[in-house]
């Protein structure tokens, strides 16, 4: 019997971020025939746990930060020697691949989270990116990645696949199924909806000012999310005098909210390849996006799931919204622009195979 390929991935935990969710998608889908998947934690905590199939082994470093992770991460591939090594977040990625030479026998992947150069500030992680040829492979999310990694960073090109996110169909069809219309959402109103961590990168504060400029509108904006930005922006909705806004923290079931909206937004100043975006368009929702690096233009096919405009001019923006609202959209074509190029079979093949060739080839 031909030998399984022994893959470890290696995240921080399985908070539900997008890295941890692609990360454990991917290991319950690999072909159980031809590789046995093992997650290597900092810390054994987060939602994505329960979604992880009883045969994935988790190997728990117990470890609160990334730097003094090292030495454990480093012991338990010297101990286990698996065939891969699949490093799925930006950080962990940046440290691990100085160590890459040490073992010549184990092919390491990096799967990027973001545009780099925009990304990363601290100068001693930006250190780290010079020893980055030294993985065999490193998986860009989006073109704008990719050109990033190659432009800014001397990575080889032959070193980077460009594989998108997936959207598993399967589990949202399940959420939209229990998903009652949020009790926020007035009748005789448009209700708008945004996602995201509450901080700088995903631009919430241009979103609220363009939504001064909609204070007669009937127009509600449900912005779900949590994080470190929270009380500055509950602050600016105060200052603006936004009514009209509702901040709803972190949601259980933020489709339900994406299938009856109305629009969706996206304000990111820049993203890796927004999930969120995807899921907009599989829920069915018309999305406006800001036009931000980070694969955008690749998910948006322009007035058949979304547009895209220029957030900081807020009053075009504000009358791009209006305008979109006064339209109704086919949401099958919405789900199905997605559905064709983002499920989850179509890409986690690619990785699939990214991987197998590594051992193969």
């Amino acid at each position: 019997m031909k030998k399984k390929i022994s893959v470890i991935f290696i995240l921080p935990d399985l908070e539900t971020g997008g890295a941890e969710r692609i990360v454990t998608t991917i290991a319950n889908h690999l072909s159980r025939d031809r590789f046995e998947p093992k997650i290597l934690l900092l810390r054994k905590k987060g939602g994505y746990l329960s979604f992880l199939k009883d045969d994935v082994e988790i190997i728990d470093i117990n470890t609160e930060r990334i730097r003094h992770s090292l030495k454990p991460i480093l012991s338990q591939i010297y101990r286990r020697k698996p065939d891969i090594v699949f490093s799925g977040f930006g950080e962990v990625n940046a440290y691990l691949s100085m160590f890459i030479k040490l073992f010549p026998k184990t092919k390491f992947v990096a799967r990027e989270t973001n545009v780099v150069s925009q990304h990363v500030t601290r100068k001693e992680i930006k250190f780290f990116y010079n020893f980055y040829n030294s993985y065999e492979k490193i998986i860009a999310q989006s073109d704008d990645m990719m050109k990033d990694l190659i432009d800014n960073f001397g990575i080889k090109k032959k070193k980077i696949v460009k594989i998108n996110n997936p959207v598993d169909f399967d589990f949202i069809e399940e959420k939209l199924k229990i998903s009652e219309k949020p009790e926020s959402f007035k009748y005789n109103y448009k209700n708008v909806v945004a996602i995201g961590n509450l901080s700088a990168r995903k631009g919430f504060d241009n979103l609220l000012k363009v939504f001064s400029r909609l204070k007669n509108e009937k127009i509600l904006l449900h912005i779900l999310g949590d994080g470190q930005d929270k009380e500055v922006l509950h602050q600016m909705k105060e200052m603006l005098g936004l009514e009209h806004v509702i901040f709803h923290g972190r949601q259980e079931n933020p489709y339900q909210f994406l299938k009856y909206a109305d629009l969706f937004i996206l304000s990111s100043r820049y993203e890796g390849f927004p999930n969120v975006l995807l899921e907009a368009g599989a829920c069915g929702t018309y999305s406006l996006a800001n036009n931000c690096p980070g694969g955008i233009n690749e998910i948006i096919q322009n007035t058949v799931n979304g547009e895209v405009g220029d957030i900081e001019n807020y009053d075009e923006f504000a009358q791009k919204i209006i305008s979109l609202l006064q339209h109704s959209y086919d949401r099958d074509s919405i789900k199905n622009s997605i559905k064709s190029r983002f499920s989850k079979n179509i890409i986690l093949d690619k990785y699939e195979k990214v991987l197998h060739d590594l051992v193969s080839g």
